[in-house]
């Protein structure tokens, strides 16, 4: 039975080892906070021990900087030699290139695998993945990806899945800018929004963030907006995740102008309302002083 040591249990990682479990494999759990460990559904052992063990070592931590100090002072100098690691966090393309170059320094392969659906997907199994790296080692991930997802795209050499992620939220931060202001403009001149929203959801405008993430109360039943804008996604998160695109742009040399703004924008609402799903910006566009005309 192929043993999986997951580091990092938190709301995306603790559903997704528990998933792996619950699909035969044998799940070591780690986690820096106790109370999280305790919450786990699965074993725990301390973290240099399940290291050494596992056949496959995954990560699910917030940041680059996380991901780096785990496999600096921890993944590198536990795991066995012919382990394979795994990182679905989400950071920047650099860090995840310079990552995979170190662990093949050492004679170990790596992947880099952001996911895209949320804790709802991670619970379900139904998550998608963006996977760079070699070809041996996607193919020796096949099982567990499978477990985990629905849909696993191999975009190529390390770093790669980590670029596709930043691309694929830039393009969400950019809609959801989009949808709101559409939203705010309709308001503004008085439309029937129930009525505008089953236009937009039949028409050109119709996408994933208009369905899931329309920002007026009891437009949508199941959107975060009918329900006090609870996330669904937090605002920080998508401001995590619009950085990280803009740091991609940055290194690639690429301007993404509609990118910038759009990061610019929730990085500002987060200070404020970090923890509300990202749709709730929408009040502070209704808020904004009325455009005068020159």
């Amino acid at each position: 039975m192929t043993r999986i040591g997951f580091i990092g249990l938190g709301t995306m990682g603790g559903p997704m080892a528990n998933v792996l479990r619950d699909a035969g494999f044998d799940v070591i759990g780690m986690d820096v906070s106790a109370d999280v460990r305790a919450g786990f559904g699965g074993a725990v052992a301390p973290s240099a021990d399940a290291v050494a063990q596992a056949d496959v070592i995954v990560t699910m931590l917030p940041e680059g900087k996380h991901v780096a100090e785990v496999h600096d002072a921890l993944v590198r100098k536990a795991a066995k030699s012919d382990a394979l690691l795994i990182d679905c966090s989400t950071i920047d393309v650099d860090t995840a290139r310079d990552l995979a170059m170190r662990a093949e320094a050492q004679g170990l392969a790596m992947l880099d695998a952001p996911v895209s659906g949320g804790p709802a997907g991670a619970a379900d199994g139904t998550l998608s993945f963006m996977v760079g790296g070699g070809d041996d080692a996607f193919e020796r991930a096949q099982p567990v990806f499978s477990a985990m997802g629905s849909k696993i795209t191999h975009f190529g050499d390390p770093g790669s899945g980590q670029a596709a992620k930043a691309s694929h939220n830039m393009i969400c931060g950019i809609t959801a800018m989009a949808v709101m202001e559409g939203f705010a403009l309709a308001d503004a001149m008085g439309l029937d929004l129930g009525k505008f929203y089953t236009l937009c959801a039949g028409a050109a405008a119709q996408s994933w963030t208009l369905e899931n993430r329309c920002p007026i109360p009891g437009v949508v039943a199941e959107a975060p907006a009918s329900n006090n804008f609870d996330p669904g996604f937090a605002v920080r998160l998508m401001a995590k995740d619009l950085r990280l695109a803009q740091a991609a742009a940055a290194s690639s040399g690429q301007r993404t102008p509609f990118g910038a703004e759009a990061a610019k924008a929730f990085t500002a609402f987060a200070e404020t309302s970090g923890d509300r799903d990202f749709s709730a910006f929408y009040t502070t566009l209704r808020a904004l002083p009325e455009q005068t005309q020159d």
